[in-house]
């Protein structure tokens, strides 16, 4: 006879969270504003690139930046 506490411990433990991947900062190194080709500063509060020449911030979705002019805002 199968004992009911022996069973609950072979199931499967429950589905973890879906993990959100995080923008990696040591990126900066190789990304460039596509308008200016200058440098680009991590605004890690709202989740953004910034590019100080170009007056534009590119937002970075699911930890992945989105480099198109067309998505950035426009800085005041």
């Amino acid at each position: 006879m199968t004992d009911v506490s022996d069973a609950a411990s072979e199931a499967s433990p429950p589905p973890a969270a879906p993990r959100v991947p995080g923008f990696d900062p040591r990126m900066l190194e190789a990304l460039v504003c596509p308008q200016t080709h200058g440098l680009l500063m991590y605004d890690a509060e709202r989740q953004e690139l910034v590019s100080k020449a170009a007056h534009l911030a590119y937002p970075i979705r699911d930890g992945i930046p989105v480099m198109l002019s067309s998505e950035a805002r426009a800085l005041d």
